[in-house]
């Protein structure tokens, strides 16, 4: 039973192939990457970028719109996001909120995703 409490706990609640959907961004805490999160604000764009082929576990990348990496989406959702995107779905984002420093920092930046073919 444990082991079913745990796989449905690391299960995505987006589904494989959404094309608008709102996401935390994960590794904000890294380098300087706190302060470009404190910067942003809701409503403001967001650059999404996959890792190229032959990256052994790919990731989407979010960016500041002046190019700053703020962090990477989930890897249950770049298993499917980063193939759609390097096959030619174009992916974009934007700030849908921002926490402050009484969130856990894996919480603290969620970005609206918005795809189209």
């Amino acid at each position: 039973m444990q082991t079913l409490h745990r796989h449905a706990e690391s299960m995505s609640s987006i589904p494989r192939g959404s094309t608008d959907f709102v996401t935390f961004v994960y590794g904000t805490v890294f380098a300087a990457r706190t302060r470009v999160v404190d910067r942003l604000h809701v409503g403001e764009r967001i650059i999404l970028v996959p890792d190229p082929p032959g990256v052994d576990e790919p990731t989407v990348w979010a960016h500041s719109p002046g190019g700053d990496v703020i962090g990477h989406l989930s890897p249950d959702v770049s298993s499917w996001l980063v193939p759609a995107m390097l096959a030619g779905r174009r992916c974009g984002a934007e700030v849908h909120a921002v926490e402050g420093p009484a969130v856990e920092r894996w919480k603290r930046l969620r970005i609206r995703v918005r795809c189209h073919e």
